[in-house]
């Protein structure tokens, strides 16, 4: 077993409500744009009114076969959305990795922090109404349905699995899909995370822990990450996947390489269920633990997304491990928080900021933290405030995610 083989990405998509493909999202962040919006709910118990939904279009599903469709709930047809777009990206338009790879050498891990609640709550709903719901309502409440689907799909009849670790499980769905590969269970993995809570319980029971953003009626006070109004977070849903493949076998079939994963480190707070550990010591080994697989200092590191969820808890200690993970270097170090634009996509949150991670790479341009206008004197990091920055050549940046339950992940890619 080979510990040395590379994993390059060859191929990623998105759909958020920011953009509809990976393509729309970037030009929406370079343009500033907001992917939430004022939405007030029926049940006055929720006091949240900004949020990130996608709107309703059958017809982003048509490429697909409905005896698949008519089982899978909307955070598992975002990923096969995503997926298909990633899947175009790296082995052209008939999508078609059974001409390079066998189907055992082929593998899928989506995470998700919700997964089928929605349609729990909904198929329970009809049933106590009618009697009678969805025959398929098991299958729909299933966390490993956009697992499935994607490997029902796509013919990927190897390695699976599906992470469930709240906001961290899209990234760390990649760094499990990367050590998957590295060890030479795996040639290609598809791997990624999405989510879509929208029904009203739902959002009621995230709400009543005072998670979400308490802004009521300016969307540039909604989330502002790392600002001293910071009130708390937007939900959003979507999906971002990825195609990741050993690198000898993307070159020998001239895939298109769009990067490099190199580091990957998975840590837990073990202290709370919703505040991070004040000792941030789990934080700090999932940082340093990264960037010692990839092999860089404190100079390698061009970028971090930050985890950055505009709550008062998390970008407080987030900023604070940053500093005792990497010292005094880290004040040089330019980082952004992307939810910014796009809300908070809970399990789909990490690999769409892995994604972004690739953009910033791949342009030079750091997307900067919209919404910063009064900074947080604790926070006092360099945050790339309001105006993006074209920085120029960037080689390594470090995805950091964390999640409730003392989830956490970090992610280091590298520019080829």
């Amino acid at each position: 077993m080979n510990k040395e083989r590379r994993v390059v990405v060859t191929g990623y998509g998105a759909i958020t409500s920011l953009g509809r493909n990976a393509g729309e999202l970037w030009q929406s962040i370079n343009g500033y744009k907001l992917g939430y919006a004022r939405h007030e709910f029926a049940d006055k118990k929720i006091g949240a009114r900004f949020f990130g939904f996608i709107e309703d279009d059958k017809a982003r599903y048509k490429p697909f076969k409905k005896t698949l469709l008519r089982a899978v709930p909307a955070f598992g047809r975002h990923a096969l959305v995503a997926a298909d777009e990633a899947m175009k990206m790296a082995f052209g338009d008939d999508a078609d990795c059974d001409k390079y790879y066998d189907p055992f050498d082929c593998g899928v891990i989506v995470g998700t922090g919700w997964g089928g609640c929605d349609s729990v709550n909904d198929n329970n709903a009809a049933y106590l109404r009618q009697g009678l719901s969805s025959p398929f309502s098991t299958l729909m409440s299933m966390n490993s349905i956009a697992t499935a689907v994607l490997a029902m799909n796509w013919n990927l009849r190897g390695y699976q699995n599906t992470p469930v670790a709240a906001c961290a499980s899209g990234t760390i769905a990649l760094g499990d899909a990367f050590e998957v590969i590295r060890s030479g269970r795996a040639d290609m993995m598809l791997a990624g995370g999405s989510e879509s809570l929208k029904e009203q319980f739902n959002v009621w029971s995230i709400d009543v822990l005072q998670a979400l953003s308490k802004e009521q009626e300016d969307p540039a006070f909604a989330c502002c990450p790392f600002d001293r109004r910071r009130s708390g977070f937007v939900l959003s849903e979507g999906s971002a996947i990825l195609v990741l493949e050993e690198f000898e076998s993307a070159k020998r079939r001239d895939a298109p390489i769009l990067g490099e994963i190199v580091g990957y480190a998975n840590t837990t707070d073990a202290e709370d269920f919703t505040a991070p550990a004040q000792d941030m010591r789990a934080r700090v080994s999932a940082i340093r633990g990264a960037c010692k697989q990839a092999g860089i200092g404190a100079s390698d590191i061009d970028y971090i997304n930050a985890h950055g969820t505009s709550t008062p808890l998390n970008d407080l200690n987030e900023s604070n491990a940053i500093k005792l993970a990497i010292g005094d270097p880290v004040y040089d170090i330019p980082m952004s928080s992307t939810k910014s634009y796009t809300g908070h996509l809970i399990g789909a949150a990490g690999a769409l900021e892995a994604l972004l991670c690739l953009k910033t790479l791949e342009t030079g341009t750091i997307p900067a933290t919209i919404n910063l206008n009064e900074p947080d004197p604790d926070c006092d990091l360099d945050y790339t405030p309001n105006q993006h920055r074209d920085a120029g050549p960037l080689d390594h940046a470090l995805n950091l995610s964390f999640g409730f339950g003392g989830a956490n992940a970090a992610l280091v890619l590298k520019r080829l």
